[in-house]
């Protein structure tokens, strides 16, 4: 009797156990549960948390090329996942896109790869710490007002999180809704379909302009 008390609450607990690791494995499989992550070629052109913009046309990326007076309105974080290439991103929903997809969604296919010139802080340790904590917006809202919060989030504030907080590299200070151009008509017009009368003009945020435009960064791949 005693030995089925014991293998019970154990065949319980494996189970449990079993079901956590399956969690975590389908939403990002590259953790440290998983031991297969894979090293890229040394001749390839990507590498680990790589940062990625682009150009979308949908009507709020106009009004954000127009307030922030940049050709980029998207980004993201390109990740190697199991030997392949992903871009973690915040769309509806936040989520991990293949690289070669998220390239094809942007205006005529063209996209800029930026680096960190010292890149040697993003050793396999601190990029894995990347990942882990990448998983808490896995499957988030989009946000499209632009808060500082970890709610609903947007493309330039999630690179710049991950960055920071997993990292610990602020890639850029943080500005004001107001420091932007908010006059042009198309940009009043977002404005006001998303705040009505009430613009939060002081509310923190990060565009990826700021990012793009960013010291620490240098640009790897250019096909504009």
């Amino acid at each position: 009797m005693k030995s089925k008390k014991i293998i019970l609450p154990l065949i319980t607990l494996l189970i449990s156990f079993g079901c956590a690791l399956f969690v975590s494995i389908k939403v990002f499989p590259n953790n440290p549960f998983t031991g297969n992550s894979q090293e890229k070629t040394i001749s390839s052109k990507f590498k680990d948390g790589d940062i990625i913009f682009q150009t979308s046309e949908s009507k709020q990326c106009e009004a954000v090329r127009i307030a922030t007076n940049s050709k980029f309105s998207h980004c993201g974080i390109i990740y190697d996942i199991n030997g392949k290439w992903f871009v973690f991103e915040a769309v509806q929903p936040v989520k991990l896109t293949p690289l070669e997809d998220w390239i094809n969604h942007g205006k005529d296919s063209k996209y800029v790869v930026k680096r960190l010139k010292n890149d040697t802080v993003l050793k396999p340790e601190v990029l894995q710490k990347m990942k882990d904590y990448s998983q808490q917006f896995d499957g988030k809202e989009y946000d499209a007002y632009f808060e500082w919060t970890d709610n609903r989030i947007y493309c330039s504030e999630l690179v710049w999180k991950i960055y920071k907080n997993a990292a610990g590299i602020e890639l850029s200070q943080l500005r004001e809704l107001n420091d932007f151009n908010l006059t042009e008509t198309r940009v009043q017009k977002v404005l006001k379909e998303r705040y009505g009368d009430e613009i939060p003009l002081q509310e923190k945020v990060v565009a990826p302009s700021d990012l793009a435009a960013s010291n620490l960064l240098k640009t790897v791949i250019d096909n504009y």
